[in-house]
């Protein structure tokens, strides 16, 4: 969509519902909805631009976590994260925890404990959302992202993995 369809969208929206959002908005749109409409915000790294209530909503119950293998797949969890938080969830983020270092997941298992849903982000071969559910008591999220090197295949390969899973609570 253009920025103006865009904007469009959002002003129709906004009359109707507290919270209106746009995915996968570049920076320039971004720049361009935000000049036709100065109360939208922008999160960059998950791509957002969002029109929130000027009184922020009830905080939901429940403890959300979202996590990633690395770096590299921020961008898609960070969508989720900011998603959630305008939705009115309160959100733990654990980024780069990985299996390649696992010490680092290990580490915040307190997290993994604590949380009622966990959405885990991995591109590679896909294998911490089946560890992190191996770990966990709760649904687990798994979020196969079309990073990284060698034979992931655009995101091929971390999705056969998480199908293929055989730890339980996971989708």
């Amino acid at each position: 969509k253009t920025a103006m369809q865009i904007v469009e969208i959002m002003k129709v929206m906004e009359a109707r519902h507290p919270v209106v959002m746009a995915t996968r908005v570049s920076a320039e749109k971004s720049a361009e909805i935000q000049a036709a409409l100065p109360q939208a915000t922008y999160f960059e790294m998950a791509r957002i631009c969002a029109i929130q209530p000027s009184v922020p909503l009830a905080i939901r119950p429940g403890k959300l976590s979202i996590l990633t293998a690395g770096t590299a797949d921020l961008p898609v969890a960070e969508e989720a994260a900011v998603t959630a938080e305008l939705c009115g969830f309160q959100v733990t983020r654990l980024w780069d925890v990985g299996v390649a270092g696992i010490h680092r997941l290990l580490s915040n298992r307190h997290v993994i404990d604590q949380s009622d849903v966990l959405i885990v982000a991995a591109g590679m071969e896909g294998a911490l959302p089946s560890v992190v559910a191996g770990l966990a008591d709760c649904p687990v999220v798994a979020v196969p992202t079309s990073v990284g090197y060698g034979a992931s295949l655009n995101g091929l390969a971390p999705l056969l993995t998480m199908l293929n899973s055989c730890a339980t609570g996971i989708g």
